[in-house]
C-alpha cells in the first residue's frame, strides 16, 4: 500500500481522454509537494469512447484505453508510490452505459440479442412484463413510421461478423434467423423495441439512472453479477495498487447495506465512502460498512459558518422586492413550496415510467384500487418525501427514521390530496415500509415495492431538488447546492461544533469537502455571495440598478417574453460570484441553468427564442461598460469579505474531523461553476512554481494587499493555508485523528471568531462574518484562550504566541485565519 492504510487527505482528479494516467502521474511530485497522501480519481474503467466523465461505464473487465489502459494505470500507480501517494478511485456499482454502438457493452448487447435467454439477463434491472419481454429503447428521432427509411440491416456488423440493425450512429444485435424478414417483421420479431426517444418518458421499462436513458441500472444485489463487475476494482485493491475507494448513488441499489458489507468483505474492509446526500438533521446509517460521505453533509454546516443566519429575512424581501419589479411576487414562496411543485412534475413527466412502474406493483398487492388513483397518490407522496432514501429492509422492522420520513411524506401528501384518497396515501406507507398485508400470492410483489419505492425516491429528490427547484428559486443561490437547504440560512457556532464532535465520535474517517465534480458552484463562489447576506439592502440596491440599466437599454430585445425574475437575478449572482467570466463560459451556465429550471425551455423541448432573451441579457451585461464596471467595481468592494470567507472556510474543511478532499484546482481560488465548466484544465507547473515561491519566501503575502482585495494575493494565501494545513496533517496524522475541542473567545466580537482544537494539540482559529466584524469596529476587547503552560506557533505565518488569553487581533494580524501548534520548550 502506497501510503499505508491512514487517508491524510485526498486531491480530485477528473480523468479525461485529454488528462489520463500519465498526465496523472506528471502530478505526483506537485501533490506531493502539496501535502496530499492520496490521489482521488475519477472512475477508470472502460466507458464511452471520448466519455469526459467516465461514469457511462462499458465493460468492468477492462482499464479505460483511452485513460492509458492496464499498463497505464500499473505506471501510474508507481509513480504515485515513488512520491509517498496513494490512490483512491470512484466506482460506478448503479449503472452502465447504453451507448449508441451497442457493441461496446456486450453483456447488454448478447441481452438484447437473446433476451430473458441471453447468461447476462440478470445483469440489468429490466421489467420485461410490462412490454410483452421486449426492452424499449428509445433511440429514434421521431416515431416509428417516419424512421422506418433511416432503419437498415448491416450484412457482418457484428462482434462475431453477423448482421446488425443501423440506425445512424446507433449498431444494434439481430436475433439470429431474424435478417430475411421484412423490415418491419424483423422489428417485431426482437428482444427489444425501438421507438421515439421522447416515450422514455412514459414507456421505458427498466431502471436508469435519474432520467438518463442513457445508463441503465444494473442488478449488483445478485452475487454474481457483484463478482463480475467488481472483480478488476476488487484485484487492483487486494494488489495494493489502490487504497480506498468512493462510491458513486449508492441510493440506486436495490440494498445499500448489503452492497457495502459485501464490498467490505471482498477488499477487507479497505476505506469507503458512500455518496449519501443527507439532508439538514439526517445521519448515515449506523450499520453501514463504510467510513461515511463524500461529504455533502459538511459542506452544507462549513459553507454555513460564514452566513449570517439574521439575514434571511432581509435578503427574502429584497429578492421580492427584485420579483415584484421585474413582474413578478414571489412574497408568499418558500424553497420548500417550489422543491414540492418541482418534484410533483417530475414525478409526472421525466420520471413517470418510473412511478408507473411503481403504481403496477401497488396495484398487484392491492388489485381492487384504480390505478389512476394509485398514481395521483403516489405522485403525491413522493413530491412530499423529505430526503432522498428510506431504509427499510423487507422481512425487517423498519428503522425509526425510515418510519418517520415515509410517515412524513404520507402526512404532507395527505394535505395536498382529495377526502377521498387519503387513507391510499396511509396504506401505501404502510406498503413502503413492508406493513401492508399483499393479496394473496403477491407477498413478493409486496416486497418488491418496498425495494422500488426506495430506488424511486432518490431520483425524484436529485432531479426535482438540485437539477429543476435549485435553478427556480433565486434567493441567495450559494445556498442551492447538493444536500443543502436553501430555507435555512446559516450555522451558528454551537452548531458547528456539535456537528464536528458527532463526527468525531462517530465518522472519524469520513470525507469533507468544499468542490466537487457535482457542486453547482465552487466553493470561492459560494464563499463570495455569502458576503451577501451581510449587506443584503446594498446588494439588492445593486441588483435593482443593474435591472434597470437593462430595461432602459433593452438589454431583453425584442422578444414577447422577458426574462423571469428568478433568471435575471441568478444572472447578477452569477456575474459577481463568478466575476470575471467570459460570455461563452456564462452563455453555457446559462443554458443548462434554464433548461435544468424547466419553466420555459428545457432539453426536452428548448425555446430557442426564450433563451436567446437570457443569452442576450448576459451578453449585454458583459458588453456594457457601465453595467461591467459597476459589477467588477462591486466585486472589488466586496472582495477583501470574500477572501475571509474563503480561507476560513477552507481552513476549517482541512483541520475538522475527517479526511479532507481538495477538488482539482481548488488549492487556489476556485470561482468555477456546474460543470462541465469545473473540468477546465489545471495549470498545475504554474500552482507548483506559486508553491515553490511560498516555499522560499519570494511569495510573500502582504496583509494590505488582502485587504485591497489583490486577487493575486488571495491566490497566494489560499495555497498557503491548503499547503501548510495538508502538510501537517501528513507529517502528524495522529493530530487530527483524534479528539475535536471548541474553543470560545470572549469579548465584544466573540461571534466573529471560530475555534478549535484537535487530539489537545492543533488550535484552527477562523474569522467569520467580515462585514458585520468591521461595522462594529474590529475586534476590540476580543481574546481566545490558549493552552496555558506552551507557546503555540503559527504555521501560516511563523509568528509565536504565548498561552493564556491572547488578543485575536494578534492572532489574526496576518491573515484572517491561524493554525496553531505547540511549539518544542514552550
Amino acid at each position: 500500500m502506497a501510503a499505508g492504510s491512514v487517508l491524510g487527505s485526498t486531491y480530485r482528479l477528473q480523468l479525461t481522454p485529454e488528462f489520463g494516467f500519465a498526465a496523472a502521474a506528471e502530478a505526483a511530485n506537485y501533490l506531493a509537494d502539496l501535502g496530499i497522501s492520496h490521489a482521488y480519481l475519477s472512475p477508470v474503467l472502460e466507458a464511452v469512447p471520448g466519455s469526459p466523465h467516465g461514469y457511462d461505464v462499458t465493460d468492468h473487465a477492462r482499464i479505460r484505453g483511452e485513460l492509458g489502459g492496464a499498463e497505464g494505470f500499473r505506471a501510474m500507480a508507481e509513480r504515485l508510490r515513488a512520491s509517498g501517494l496513494g490512490i483512491v478511485l470512484d466506482i460506478v456499482p448503479n449503472h452502465m452505459a447504453v451507448p449508441a454502438d451497442l457493441r461496446q457493452n456486450r453483456q447488454l448487447w448478447s441481452v438484447l440479442r437473446e433476451g430473458r435467454g441471453s447468461p447476462y439477463a440478470t445483469w440489468f434491472d429490466i421489467d420485461w412484463a410490462a412490454q410483452d419481454d421486449r426492452m424499449v429503447l428509445p433511440i429514434l428521432g421521431a416515431p416509428l413510421e417516419s424512421c422506418l427509411g433511416e432503419l437498415r440491416v448491416e450484412p457482418n456488423g457484428g462482434p462475431d461478423g453477423e448482421p446488425v440493425l443501423r440506425y445512424f450512429d446507433h449498431v444494434l444485435p439481430l436475433l439470429p434467423g431474424t435478417t430475411r424478414l421484412p423490415l418491419r417483421g424483423l422489428l417485431e420479431a426482437q428482444h427489444y423495441r425501438v421507438t421515439w426517444w421522447r416515450d422514455a418518458t412514459t414507456e421505458l421499462n427498466w431502471r436508469r439512472f435519474f432520467d438518463i436513458a442513457t445508463l441503465i441500472g444494473i442488478r449488483v444485489e445478485d452475487p454474481a453479477v457483484f463478482e463480475a463487475t467488481h472483480e478488476v476494482i476488487v484485484r487492483l485493491v487486494t494488489e495494493g495498487l489502490v487504497d480506498g475507494l468512493r462510491v458513486d448513488h449508492p441510493d440506486g441499489l436495490a440494498d445499500p447495506r448489503g452492497y457495502l458489507s459485501r464490498l467490505a468483505e471482498a477488499t477487507g474492509r479497505a476505506w469507503v465512502v458512500a455518496e449519501k446526500i443527507l439532508a439538514p438533521q439526517e445521519a448515515l446509517p449506523a450499520d453501514w460498512a463504510c467510513a461515511g460521505t463524500t461529504g455533502y453533509d459538511a459542506l452544507r454546516v462549513v459553507d454555513g459558518l460564514f452566513l449570517d443566519p439574521a439575514a434571511g429575512d432581509i435578503l427574502g424581501a429584497e429578492y421580492t422586492r427584485f420579483c415584484r419589479i421585474s413582474g413578478d411576487d414571489c412574497s408568499a414562496r418558500r424553497f420548500a413550496d417550489v422543491a414540492a411543485e418541482a418534484k410533483r412534475e417530475i414525478a409526472g413527466g421525466p420520471l413517470a415510467a418510473e412511478v408507473a412502474r411503481l403504481a403496477r406493483i401497488l396495484c398487484s398487492v392491492a388489485p381492487e384500487t384504480p390505478a389512476e388513483d394509485v398514481h395521483a397518490v403516489l405522485t403525491e407522496v413522493l413530491a412530499a418525501f423529505p430526503v432522498y432514501r428510506a431504509y427499510v429492509h423487507p422481512g425487517e422492522p423498519p428503522p425509526a427514521a425510515a418510519a418517520a420520513a415515509i410517515r412524513e411524506a404520507v402526512d404532507g401528501a395527505r394535505r395536498h390530496l382529495p377526502r377521498r384518497l387519503r387513507g391510499l396515501a396511509a396504506d401505501l406507507g404502510a406498503a413502503a415500509l413492508g406493513q401492508q398485508r399483499p393479496v394473496s400470492g403477491a407477498a413478493g410483489r409486496a416486497g418488491e415495492f418496498v425495494v422500488r419505492f426506495q430506488q424511486t425516491t432518490g431520483p425524484v429528490q436529485a432531479k426535482g431538488v438540485e437539477d429543476t427547484a435549485g435553478y427556480r428559486w433565486s434567493r441567495l443561490v450559494s445556498l442551492n447546492e447538493v444536500g443543502c437547504d436553501p430555507d435555512w440560512l446559516g450555522t451558528e457556532p454551537a452548531e458547528f461544533h456539535a456537528t464536528a464532535a458527532r463526527l468525531a465520535a462517530d465518522w472519524p474517517h469520513t470525507m469533507t469537502t468544499l468542490s466537487t465534480h457535482d457542486t453547482k458552484r465552487q466553493e470561492d463562489v459560494r464563499a463570495r455571495l455569502a458576503v451577501l447576506a451581510e449587506m443584503p439592502e446594498e446588494w439588492g440596491r445593486r441588483a435593482r440598478q443593474w435591472h434597470e440599466r437593462a430595461v432602459t437599454l433593452r438589454f431583453f430585445g425584442a422578444v414577447a417574453a422577458a426574462v423571469d425574475p428568478d433568471t435575471e437575478y441568478l444572472i447578477w449572482q452569477t456575474l459577481v460570484g463568478a466575476w470575471p467570466i467570459g460570455t461563452e463560459r456564462l452563455a453555457a451556465y446559462l443554458t443548462k441553468a434554464i433548461r435544468e429550471a424547466k419553466r420555459r425551455t428545457s432539453w426536452i423541448s428548448p425555446d430557442q427564442e426564450y433563451e436567446a432573451a437570457v443569452l442576450g441579457l448576459a451578453a449585454r451585461a458583459l458588453d456594457d461598460p457601465r453595467v461591467a464596471e459597476s459589477i467588477a467595481g462591486f466585486v472589488a468592494e466586496i472582495a477583501a469579505d470574500a477572501v475571509v470567507n474563503s480561507l476560513g472556510a477552507k481552513l476549517v474543511q482541512l483541520t475538522m474531523p475527517g479526511v479532507p478532499d481538495v477538488y482539482q484546482g481548488c488549492e487556489e481560488p476556485a470561482l468555477s461553476l456546474v460543470d462541465p465548466d469545473n473540468r477546465r484544465a489545471i495549470d498545475y507547473p504554474r500552482i507548483r512554481r506559486d508553491l515553490m515561491d511560498l516555499d522560499t519566501g519570494s511569495g510573500a503575502i502582504r496583509p494590505a494587499d488582502l485587504e485591497g482585495g489583490d486577487f493575486a494575493a488571495f491566490r497566494r494565501a489560499k495555497l498557503l493555508v491548503a499547503s501548510r494545513a495538508l502538510r501537517l496533517r501528513r507529517a502528524r496524522p495522529e493530530w487530527f485523528a483524534g479528539s475535536y475541542r471548541p474553543l470560545w473567545a470572549s469579548g465584544s466580537a466573540s461571534a466573529h471568531v471560530v475555534a478549535f482544537q484537535r487530539d489537545e494539540r492543533p488550535i484552527t482559529v477562523v474569522t467569520r462574518l467580515p462585514v458585520g466584524l468591521r461595522r462594529r469596529g474590529g475586534w476590540q476587547d476580543t481574546t481566545l484562550p490558549l493552552p496555558a503552560g506552551t507557546a503555540w506557533a503559527d504555521v501560516l505565518s511563523g509568528t509565536v504566541h504565548r498561552g493564556g488569553a491572547v488578543p485575536v487581533t494578534e492572532l489574526t494580524g496576518g491573515l484572517p485565519v491561524a493554525l496553531l501548534v505547540p511549539t518544542p520548550g514552550g
